[in-house]
C-alpha cells in the first residue's frame, strides 16, 4: 500500500515522464498489432504481414504526440486523428495508428465538459469511421470499421466518466473542508460568546460586592470612635459582602476548570429565588429598596432567571454607587404574557461621574449598562436605561420567556 501511494505521487509530480511511459506502451501495441492479421481461419495470425515504412512513420508520429497530450490535448487530439487518417488513406497496415487517437480523445473529454465531449466524440467517431468504411479495401461493415466506432465511443465515454468522478471528488473534498471551517468558526464563536458570558458575571459579582464593601467600610470608618457596636455592624456586613464575592468568584472561575480538576461548582446558578438576599444586601448597606415580585411562575429558563438576577444586581449597584445618599429604590419584576418584565427604578439626583452612562448617569466609563444590554440582547429582549422625568433613573428590561440564547 505504501509502495502504491508513493507511486501515485510520484506520477503527480512527474506527469510529463508518465505520458513518454504511456506513448512508449501505445507505439509498442501498434507494432505488435501491425504484425498480426485478425482474421485468419484460426483466429489472429502472426506474422503474415509487417508494417511498411510510412505505416511506421505514422505510428511513431502519432505515439510521440501523446507526450504532450496533458499539455495540449485538442493539438494531440488533431494530429493524431490526422496520422489515422493518412494511414487509412494511404491503404497502409489498418487500424494501428487509431490507437494513438482513442488515447488523445479520451484525454480530451477527461479535461472538458460533457456536452463538448459528445461533440467532440462524435466528429472524431463520424470521421474515423467514415474514412475508413469508403477508403478500405474491405466491406463497410467489416468488424475493423466497427471497431474504430466502438473505440473512439468507448473512449469518449470513458473520459467522460473520469471527469464525473474527479469532479464529484472534488466536490466532496470542498464540502469537507467547508464543514471543517465551519466547525472551527463555530467553535470559535462559542469560545467568545463564553468569555464574553463570564466576563459578564464576574463584572457583576465584583462590582456589586466590592461597592458595599466600600460602603460599610466608609461607614465602619466613620462612626468607629463614637458608635463602636455600629461599626461593629458594618464590619460583620463587609465580611458577610466579601465571603459572597468569594464564594461567586470561586463558581464563576469554576467554570474554566478543565475536565478531571477537583471542586467543580455544583450550587444552582444565582436566579430570583435569591432576590430576598440580594435587597437584604443593599438594605443592610444604608439603600432603603422595595420589591413588587408578580406571578411570574416556576417555569422561567435558567438563562432567563439568572438574567433578571443580573440586571437587578447591576441596577441596585449603580443606584447605591451614584444615585447619592438619601435615594430609595424600587425594584419590580412581573410576567406579562410571553414575557418577563423588570424594572429598577430609583429618586435619587444622581452623581456627575461613575458607571453610568448616557441619561445622566455619570461619564459612561463602565460596563454595567452594556453589560445588561448585552445580557438582555443575547436573549432576545430589550432593554432602556434612562433618566426618569423629574429626577432619578430607570432601568427597564423585556426578557422573552423562551429565550434564543442558551446562555447569559
Amino acid at each position: 500500500m505504501t509502495t502504491l501511494v508513493r507511486g501515485r505521487g510520484w506520477a503527480k509530480t512527474h506527469p510529463l515522464a508518465m505520458d513518454a511511459a504511456l506513448a512508449t506502451a501505445v507505439l509498442i501495441c501498434m507494432v505488435i498489432g501491425s504484425l498480426a492479421t485478425p482474421n485468419g481461419p484460426h483466429g489472429p495470425t502472426w506474422g503474415a504481414r509487417t508494417p511498411d515504412g510510412p505505416s511506421l512513420v505514422l505510428m511513431v508520429a502519432g505515439a510521440t504526440a501523446l507526450v504532450f497530450r496533458r499539455r495540449a490535448p485538442w493539438s494531440v487530439l488533431a494530429a493524431t486523428c490526422a496520422a489515422a487518417i493518412a494511414e487509412l488513406l494511404t491503404g497502409g497496415t489498418r487500424d494501428p495508428v487509431v490507437m494513438s487517437a482513442v488515447i488523445a480523445l479520451f484525454t480530451v473529454a477527461a479535461r472538458t465538459d460533457r456536452s463538448t465531449t459528445w461533440r467532440i466524440g462524435l466528429v472524431t467517431m463520424a470521421g474515423l469511421t467514415g474514412v475508413a468504411m469508403l477508403s478500405g479495401p474491405l466491406p463497410w461493415y467489416a468488424q475493423e470499421n466497427i471497431g474504430i466506432f466502438a473505440w473512439t465511443g468507448m473512449a469518449a465515454a470513458a473520459g467522460d466518466a473520469v471527469r464525473s468522478r474527479r469532479a464529484f471528488v472534488a466536490a466532496i473534498r470542498e464540502r469537507a473542508e467547508r464543514a471543517e471551517r465551519t466547525r472551527e468558526e463555530e467553535a470559535r464563536r462559542r469560545v467568545a460568546e463564553e468569555r464574553l458570558r463570564i466576563a459578564r458575571d464576574l463584572h457583576d459579582v465584583v462590582a456589586h460586592h466590592i461597592a458595599l464593601v466600600n460602603v460599610q467600610a466608609g461607614v465602619a470608618a466613620h462612626v468607629m470612635d463614637k458608635r463602636p457596636d455600629q461599626a461593629k455592624e458594618a464590619l460583620a456586613h463587609v465580611r458577610d459582602a466579601s465571603r459572597s464575592a468569594l464564594n461567586e468568584l470561586r463558581a464563576t472561575v469554576g467554570l474554566l476548570r478543565q475536565t478531571g480538576d477537583p471542586e467543580a461548582p455544583t450550587e444552582p446558578a444565582p436566579g430570583l429565588h435569591r432576590l430576598d438576599e440580594l435587597v437584604d444586601t443593599f438594605r443592610n448597606a444604608g439603600l432603603p429598596v422595595e420589591v413588587a415580585l408578580g406571578q411570574i411562575g416556576l417555569d422561567l429558563p435558567a438563562a432567563v432567571d439568572l438574567a433578571a438576577f443580573r440586571i437587578i444586581q447591576e441596577a441596585l449597584t449603580n443606584v447605591q454607587k451614584h444615585a447619592g445618599a438619601a435615594a430609595k429604590a424600587e425594584v419590580s419584576v412581573v410576567r406579562v404574557g410571553p414575557n418577563v418584565e423588570v424594572t429598577v427604578l430609583d429618586d435619587g439626583p444622581g452623581a456627575e461621574k461613575g458607571d453610568k452612562d448616557e441619561a445622566g448617569h455619570g461619564d459612561g466609563g463602565g460596563h454595567g449598562l452594556i453589560g445588561m444590554r448585552e445580557r438582555v440582547g443575547a436573549l432576545g429582549g430589550r432593554c432602556s436605561a434612562g433618566p426618569r422625568y423629574g429626577g432619578g433613573f430607570r432601568v427597564h428590561a423585556i426578557l422573552p420567556v423562551t429565550a434564543k440564547g442558551g446562555t447569559a
